[in-house]
């Protein structure tokens, strides 16, 4: 029998959030060291669902992991390559787009989450490999012009001019130091 907190063999997006969030209880409980975290962190991330169950949960969640990232789960990250990179960069675009969105329909609680998901990104884009990103962002910030690969992931949400230009500076925001 698998024990509590275990890893699936590869886990479905549902199981990765799931976990996650019991991980991210027992780090703040002190009752996960930040090198064991890093250490199912690289469990999870090496798939595209165990990943994007990953960052739904440290990203938007109210877990000070990613405001405080320790050391050994940045290198983690950064190790996961161009997967955590295009997941992170997205993230970064559709929490800029849905500031705007909340701003629009007046929901400051919901903007200013979607704000804190942006800086968040931001900061962890920031972390990851240099070129990787440079390449990743110059992609996506192509796109918010109507060129490139990402046009279609754009369209895909449904994001407007004011949305694309929110998301170009969230790019252009991220070389601020």
């Amino acid at each position: 029998m698998a024990s509590p907190g275990a890893l699936p063999l590869e886990p479905s997006f549902q199981q990765a959030m799931e976990i996650t969030a019991h991980w991210l209880v027992l780090w703040e409980a002190g009752e996960l060291s930040d090198e064991v975290l890093a250490d199912r962190v690289s469990e999870l991330v090496v798939s595209r669902d165990g990943a994007r169950g990953f960052f739904v949960v440290s990203l938007a969640g109210d877990s000070p992991l990613m405001d405080r990232l320790p050391d050994s789960v940045a290198l983690v990250l950064r190790a996961g390559g161009d997967g955590v990179v295009d997941l992170s960069v997205r993230n970064l675009a559709m929490s800029s787009a849905m500031a705007v969105q909340h701003k629009r329909s007046g929901d400051g609680a919901m903007q200013a989450g979607s704000e804190r998901v942006q800086a968040r990104c931001t900061e962890l884009v920031r972390l990851l490999d240099p070129e990787q990103v440079k390449r990743r962002l110059e992609s996506l910030l192509a796109a918010t012009s109507g060129n490139g690969e990402d046009v279609a992931f754009l369209d895909r949400w449904g994001y407007d001019a004011e949305q694309r230009a929110a998301i170009a500076a969230a790019v252009l925001a991220v070389a601020e130091a």
